[in-house]
């Protein structure tokens, strides 16, 4: 049965806009393609878009990058990418990469049919909504952010190593690198903490991963 979901293609070379069609109209997707920021955009408003990449926007983003450097994956979660690829790369890997997401996106976060809010101390989380309030002010999450706010923060105490959280947020840990959970946590802490310098919510435990504070 054909997949129904639409997936926005924004990259500026046209051998990598056929690469990458091809496969996801096979596998069913529609692909709306687009060469650079300005016509992802238009685009954007035009379509209703289930997945981007490359690009920036509240659904879930893959940002393709040239090289496999560190510092190029780190500056792609800087931007705001909740996964990324880097070239050159297989086919097989970035089907398999477009399709977590997908699932994440679909059933977006891991609470059950839970309705009620999540409330630990200063913090509320609006599960179905996808809203944050820290000390009564709105928190603007990214897509990831916000998957992995939930996890911790619906389990306090409970320890999930990197590989845990990455099994969880994006359904496998095959070809991603685990201590890109760390700047994932780095940015919550920016955005929740008092102090992210001296967590009092997420933890950080040595050697072992991170737990939200115990009640």
């Amino acid at each position: 049965m054909p997949n129904s979901s639409t997936i926005l293609l924004v990259d500026d070379e046209d051998s990598i806009q056929t690469l990458l069609t091809y496969p996801l109209e096979r596998d069913g997707y529609t692909v709306v393609q687009a060469r650079d920021g300005d016509e992802a955009l238009r685009r954007f408003d035009e379509e209703a878009v289930d997945l981007v990449v490359r690009s920036q926007s509240n659904v879930p983003i893959i940002m393709l990058t040239a090289r496999g450097e560190e510092l190029d994956k780190v500056l792609g979660l800087e931007l705001g990418a909740d996964d990324y690829i880097t070239k050159p790369f297989s086919i097989r890997e970035f089907r398999s990469r477009v399709r977590a997401l997908l699932r994440r996106a679909a059933s977006p976060h891991l609470a059950g049919d839970r309705e009620e809010p999540i409330e630990r101390g200063e913090l509320r989380i609006d599960v179905p909504r996808r809203t944050v309030e820290i000390r009564g002010q709105p928190v603007q999450l990214t897509f990831i952010e916000f998957e992995m706010l939930v996890v911790l923060a619906q389990s306090p105490g409970v320890v999930f190593s990197r590989r845990d959280l990455l099994e969880r947020l994006r359904g496998g840990a095959d070809y991603r690198e685990p201590r890109t959970i760390d700047v994932h946590v780095r940015h919550l802490r920016e955005k929740i903490e008092r102090d992210p310098s001296n967590p009092e919510l997420i933890l950080t435990m040595r050697g072992a991963g991170y737990r939200f504070r115990p009640e």
